[in-house]
């Protein structure tokens, strides 16, 4: 519209001289400028539509396939593709209307740390009653049992404590009221050593929950830096067994940062800024001035009258774990940059932390936890490991293993993804071809390779640089067929948005070509520029 505008304003000021002829050179030259920039599809005599069926399998034909790229329109029956297939074909709108029938989802951890508890979460579609779940170990012992579901539910959940790492093939299995299985299949589990975490402690007040927590990370094989003040000239330390050269976090109590002089308090929070958390034990804060003014942390005392409301409750692995606030805490709802990082199980905040620029701060508002080290030591102990998730500390691993496929099939293909390092190809361990790691716009500081199983079970990855190799189990092609069928439904739903988002080019109809517009155009405004020079000269 704007360059049709501007070429009747030049019709018009060349007309009022009565130079007809340029006039319509720009009139001509206007109108083909706006039509080359007006995007305008032609319709076509009929619509190519492909008719594709995927069989119970997923499986789809050549000529199927070569079908899609030249249609417009795709009539799908079926539950369609997997993900990886639908990504090598172009975008073309989708008719497709999924039928009725049972679906799975699992979902778990494919790799964990020893210690750490493993849960496997099963949906099912639609929700039914009567329904339970089962992990079964290698030889068939049940490890863990969701019970008998009785009111309608689409997802049960078990968990388990692995004792030993290791590679392992666990069994899920899902029964119907009468005890008759539903569905059965493997559940691959790798079982890692931890990584030990590199601690700093200072205490300046003994109390049983630092001893407690100082026992709780030795026994996880933590490297501690660990210092307590027991009296004006007594102190206990305990030095590390190795340098600690990238602490995970520094744990303090209020008093030990409270009976700081400015200087080392300053310190203290530029090894903060430089990224080592500061996790602040605050059961024994007293000076509330000097967190509002160093830290910008609201403290309030806890009213006596309502201190067994106020204790903090946490359901961990059966066990009810009871912990009385700190004698001073944050505000609920704590102002910036102060935030609530955790809440227990009645919904009561227990853990507040705000960014201070690469590290972070973080306020502990309960105590008492060392009571339970004796008869609750298994339910202590996850519930340090869920706070320290929270607080997110991690040992330090410059290069990570990816693997994005939530069921690798055994001839379909799949990725394995390297974050960090310098690692150019991956070599699977059965003699196969390297596979190239090549950067993906879609995987942020990741590199990733394609490659297709050759057969179920464990397959293993080696590359340069890594520290240590990668396992991925592959399924057979008989496993979980609902979980099969679930995710190609997914992805074929995934598909289908992507290409209305993306338009389908083809199926709005065939554009215009622009080229004999551009060229009458240019020709336009040759000529005029040519006439324009003699009637100067």
């Amino acid at each position: 519209m704007a360059v049709l505008a501007a070429g009747a304003v030049s019709g018009m000021l060349y007309g009022r001289k009565r130079k007809w002829i340029d006039a319509a050179l720009v009139l001509v030259a206007s109108s083909s400028l706006a039509v080359a920039l007006a995007d305008i599809r032609l319709p076509q005599a009929g619509e190519n539509i492909a008719k594709v069926t995927t069989d119970a399998s997923g499986g789809i034909g050549e000529a199927s396939l070569q079908a899609i790229t030249r249609a417009q329109t795709i009539a799908l029956s079926g539950d369609g593709l997997r993900e990886a297939e639908w990504r090598d074909l172009p975008a073309r709108r989708v008719q497709w209307t999924p039928g009725a029938a049972d679906q799975l989802w699992l979902d778990f951890p494919r790799s964990i740390s020893l210690g750490r508890i493993f849960t496997l979460t099963v949906r099912r579609a639609p929700a039914q009653a009567g329904w339970r779940l089962q992990l079964l170990a290698e030889n068939k012992q049940v490890l863990a049992d969701s019970n008998l579901s009785g009111a309608s539910t689409s997802s049960l959940s078990v968990q388990w404590l692995p004792p030993v790492a290791e590679a392992m093939v666990l069994q899920a299995r899902l029964l119907d009221a009468a005890g008759k299985a539903i569905a059965q299949g493997p559940i691959p589990l790798q079982v890692k050593e931890p990584m030990p975490l590199q601690i700093q402690g200072r205490f300046d007040a003994p109390s049983f929950d630092a001893r407690a927590l100082n026992q709780l990370l030795a026994d996880g094989d933590a490297v501690l830096d660990w210092s307590v003040t027991l009296g004006k000239a007594v102190a206990r330390s305990e030095t590390a067994r190795a340098p600690l050269t990238a602490p995970n976090a520094m744990f303090v109590d209020a008093a030990y940062v409270e009976h700081m002089n400015p200087s080392a308090r300053g310190a203290l929070l530029a090894q903060t800024r430089q990224g080592v958390p500061l996790v602040v034990l605050g059961a024994n804060a007293a000076d509330a001035a000097m967190w509002q003014r160093e830290f910008g942390l609201r403290l309030h005392p806890q009213s006596p009258t309502t201190e067994k409301e106020d204790t903090r409750q946490f359901t961990v692995a059966g066990a009810v774990l009871a912990m009385p606030p700190a004698a001073l805490n944050p505000d609920d709802n704590a102002v910036a940059p102060w935030s609530v990082a955790a809440r227990d199980s009645r919904k009561q905040p227990w853990l507040w932390q705000r960014d201070l620029q690469q590290g972070r701060v973080v306020w502990i508002g309960v105590s008492d936890w060392h009571r339970y080290a004796i008869n609750s030591p298994q339910a202590l102990a996850l519930w340090w490991q869920g706070a320290m998730d929270k607080i997110a500390l991690a040992g330090v691993q410059k290069t990570i293993w990816r693997m994005p496929d939530p069921m690798p099939l055994q001839g379909l293909r799949s990725e394995v993804c390297v974050e960090g390092g310098a690692a150019a190809s991956a070599q699977p361990a059965d003699g196969g071809p390297a596979l190239p790691l090549l950067a993906r716009a879609d995987k942020a500081d990741s590199r990733c390779g394609a490659w297709w199983p050759r057969r179920a079970g464990w397959m293993r990855f080696d590359a340069a640089g890594m520290e240590a190799p990668a396992l991925e189990y592959v399924y057979d092609v008989k496993d979980w067929p609902a979980w099969q069928r679930a995710l190609r439904r997914d992805a074929t739903t995934t598909y289908a948005a992507r290409a209305a988002r993306a338009g389908d080019v083809a199926s709005a109809g065939r554009l215009l070509p622009i080229a004999p517009f551009a060229l009458a155009f240019t020709l336009c405004m040759l000529g005029l520029w040519y006439r324009e020079s003699r009637q100067r000269q």
